[in-house]
């Protein structure tokens, strides 16, 4: 069985799953402190809707390189936002049962912008 030609970013897996992440990244930052407003909860922010906003363009570059060079941008706004997420449990404006929900979506995003690359080949 042939697989279905992938038409549009939409369509990718890599591309709803990190959708997700950032809807579930603003959902949480809503409770964030008024003072984190253009600080941390703007960075977390910017660095979630960064991901999906990569594969997309990558999806639309021509060239492998270029390709690549954009799943591998969202692949690096993955470990900023894991990052945040590590900082937001510390500073206690998220909680332990939060992070984890956050982290296991995290790792689910990174083995699919994995995959995408590695399909690049």
């Amino acid at each position: 069985m042939e697989k279905e030609k992938i038409k549009s970013f939409e369509q990718l897996i890599a591309w709803q799953k990190s959708q997700d992440l950032a809807v579930n990244i603003y959902k949480i930052t809503k409770n964030f402190p008024k003072e984190e407003q253009f600080a941390l909860t703007n960075q977390i922010r910017r660095a979630s809707t960064s991901i999906s906003a990569n594969i997309a363009e990558g999806f639309g570059r021509r060239t492998l390189q270029d390709k690549k060079h954009f799943y591998i941008i969202a692949y690096g706004s993955l470990l900023e936002v894991k990052n945040f997420v590590h900082l937001s449990l510390r500073l206690d404006y998220i909680d332990s049962h939060e992070a984890e929900t956050i982290f296991e979506l995290i790792v689910k995003c990174q083995k699919l912008v994995n995959a995408l690359n590695g399909s690049l080949k």
